[in-house]
């Protein structure tokens, strides 16, 4: 399997061979050459910092970006938003699929017209594109069960709300109960029900749980969104139950902050935006490389990554402040997802 820094070092090595740019560099864009990232519920606060810094790895390379997708939880919509894209016959496309099936098509359809596709936080294994980059959605939730069940002395009653069909979700999910199951076997799993990353559907599982499970002591969940609902039916029950989650936005942060949440995983989002761009930029520009392998007489792309872990970080209340959106921002000089 090829590593970054062995991409990287061919590259380095071949670009005396390839015809530099105004400023002597081979790695720049020409004029109005543009990458795109796409997504799905376009208004989640989850892809601003991968966006962010998907557009400061474009800038240094002087390229043009451009943040789409659908406000809608829905299949169809986001490739219909991944048409729109394509039509416009970008330089490369870096996609959040929603599901993995369905994506095969038109990706391999994009890379067959000559525009490569990195795919991130959830694949499309099967499809042409080139790279994958993620966390480790099974370490994600492997992590998160120790850290409960931990706390929990090891002993006590769980449940999970869930989206199921989403790829990464149900990875966090199915590796969460795996961990209980197997190293944790007083770990009681009481209760799932799919709250689909809606707050009110999220809320009312919760209550029903805890009325079905006056034991309950914990519960996890793959997004932040349900989380919100979660947490409110906790509050209001009275009952000292522990919410974790993936993934955090504010709200999530205050909730950490004032102890309504024990703790959120959360994928380092800029560094995968910025490694997303550097593969998709790579994979748009094949000729910087020429490895001794087959790759010109097999027809692949020889900057293809199969698979590049950004890792994680785990938020609980000491560290929650270093999360904050708008302090990044802040931090940063940036305006944001238009800038």
């Amino acid at each position: 399997m090829k590593t970054l820094a062995t991409a990287l070092a061919g590259a380095a090595f071949a670009a005396s061979a390839i015809p530099a740019h105004a400023n002597g560099s081979p790695f720049q864009c020409e004029p109005g050459e543009t990458y795109v990232m796409n997504v799905m519920v376009s208004g989640v606060e989850y892809w601003f910092p991968v966006y962010e810094m998907f557009k400061q790895a474009a800038q240094q390379f002087g390229c043009e970006t451009e943040y789409t997708g659908t406000p809608a939880y829905d299949v169809n919509q986001q490739l219909a938003s991944f048409e729109q894209v394509l039509a416009k016959k970008p330089a490369g496309i870096m996609v959040h699929p929603m599901n993995s099936d369905p994506f095969i098509e038109p990706i391999n359809r994009a890379v067959d017209q000559g525009i490569p596709v990195v795919t991130f936080a959830a694949d499309s294994p099967n499809s042409k594109r080139v790279s994958y980059i993620t966390s480790d959605n099974t370490r994600e939730g492997t992590f998160v069960a120790d850290a409960i069940a931990e706390a929990m002395g090891g002993e006590g009653q769980y449940a999970v709300l869930e989206n199921p069909g989403q790829d990464n979700h149900d990875l966090r999910i199915s590796a969460f109960i795996n961990r209980m199951e197997e190293n944790w076997p007083d770990m009681e799993l009481v209760a799932r029900a799919a709250s689909n990353q809606d707050p009110n559907k999220a809320y009312n599982a919760t209550l029903s749980m805890i009325q079905a499970h006056p034991e309950l002591d914990a519960i996890w969940m793959p997004e932040a969104n349900s989380a919100l609902g979660a947490a409110q039916a906790v509050q209001e029950s009275g009952k000292d139950i522990k919410i974790a989650n993936a993934d955090v936005n504010g709200k999530i942060l205050d909730m950490i902050k004032e102890g309504q949440i024990f703790a959120a995983v959360n994928p380092n989002q800029g560094a995968q935006g910025y490694w997303g761009f550097m593969l998709l930029w790579m994979a748009a520009h094949p000729e910087l490389i020429d490895p001794m392998n087959d790759h010109a007489r097999s027809g692949f792309n020889p900057m293809g990554i199969p698979v590049l872990d950004n890792g994680f970080s785990i938020i609980t209340a000491d560290n929650a402040d270093d999360f904050y959106w708008d302090a990044y921002l802040e931090r940063r000089g940036t305006k944001g997802i238009n800038e």
